[in-house]
């Protein structure tokens, strides 16, 4: 089937896009296509795992004696992400081997690093986008024919820097990546396969404890106030709960959050996506962990204005309640374990200000900090 170019979501139409994967794989095809029959195309069609046939522009066409490179450009649709219009190049050469050989060319990274389920010194292609490569190139050369296909992305050393690669050790280039071909707008499927590649590397690596963080105010925090070794840090972005059922399968034994009080007051209300457009209850929480604190209604009030935590924990340290931080900890390590429900992995909280301030703690964290350094 053809894709449907829209998609409507809560209401409002979005537009879909295509994959660096289809791209790479549409380049391919069209590269070996002209090559055989030396004579440019304007577009060429390809098959997405998802079942939906794409017809993509072919753009930067040139013929050699014995290749042709060409590429298509990445288009996100309206879930833009840092490879938006970056062009996929396929440089397509015949070989003497009777097989299809995939490289990396120019911005296209290398993976360093084991437990990305890639080659470590090989490109940074996925499984799927080298499987899309490989069939259309196919179906174009034959089973006999073989060929070397380089992808390229002129500007990807550059993009890759508004990535994960970094912290994935990939390193000079962009992933090529997509599992379904298909860029499905207001996903987060790649964004967590992201963040949980993440946690496969370091557990291939043989690291067993992690420390999740939401972002760069908790990876410094972390890092700067509490002393602790950044190799144990992986980021959870919003999906709390994606991440530690990650951790669970990847086999991780022990287990330590930390939070900023903004984010993890939902976690203590068992809340495990933390972004705001999936629930925003920090007022009314604080309000309730107050009130059974025994604060008069004139601090309760006070609070369920505020329009941040940082403007609530003023009237809460004015007031003389910072007990309520470690109460909150102590809750989130409780909806986590309830979460979790597996009594081998042991996890502790820490909750901080964003001026570096430790405000609370589960009760154990002192002792997995110390193992974490």
């Amino acid at each position: 089937m053809t894709m449907e170019e829209f998609v409507y979501i809560s209401g409002k139409k979005y537009r879909r896009g295509y994959t660096t994967g289809s791209c790479a794989a549409g380049a391919a095809r069209a590269a070996a296509k002209i090559l055989i029959t030396q004579n440019k195309v304007e577009t060429i069609e390809i098959d997405t795992p998802k079942g939906i046939t794409l017809k993509l522009k072919v753009e930067n066409v040139t013929i050699g004696e014995d290749y042709v490179t060409c590429a298509i450009q990445k288009d996100g649709g309206d879930d833009i992400d840092a490879t938006h219009q970056a062009y996929i190049y396929a440089t397509v050469k015949l070989n003497q081997l009777g097989e299809l050989r995939i490289f990396g060319g120019t911005g296209v990274g290398v993976v360093t690093q084991k437990g990305l389920g890639l080659e470590v010194g090989g490109p940074a292609i996925n499984k799927t986008p080298r499987d899309m490569i490989l069939k259309e190139v196919a179906k174009i050369l034959g089973d006999q024919q073989g060929a070397d296909i380089t992808i390229e992305v002129p500007d990807g050393e550059e993009i890759a820097k508004k990535t994960f690669n970094p912290r994935l050790g990939i390193v000079g280039g962009i992933s090529i990546i997509g599992t379904t071909g298909i860029v499905e707008p207001m996903s987060d499927d790649g964004w967590k396969k992201s963040l949980s590649l993440e946690l496969e590397m370091k557990k291939q690596q043989g690291i067993n404890k992690v420390i999740l963080v939401s972002g760069n105010h908790g990876e410094r925090f972390a890092k700067e106030v509490l002393g602790l070794s950044p190799r144990y840090i992986v980021r959870t972005s919003n999906f709390i709960g994606y991440m530690l059922d990650e951790a669970k399968r990847i086999g991780y034994k022990d287990i330590l959050l930390i939070g900023h009080l903004g984010k993890y007051v939902k976690l203590a209300a068992g809340i495990f996506n933390t972004h705001s457009h999936i629930a925003d209850a920090r007022s009314e929480i604080l309000v309730a962990n107050l009130a059974l604190m025994g604060a008069p209604l004139e601090v309760l009030q006070k609070v369920s204005i505020c329009l941040t935590t940082e403007e609530a924990m003023d009237i809460i340290d004015t007031n003389g309640y910072e007990d309520l931080y470690t109460i909150i900890a102590t809750k989130c390590k409780k909806r986590v374990d309830l979460h979790l429900r597996e009594e081998q992995i042991q996890t502790e909280v820490i909750l901080f200000s964003l001026d570096g301030k430790l405000l609370g703690q589960s009760e154990q964290a002192d002792k997995l900090k110390e193992v974490l350094r």
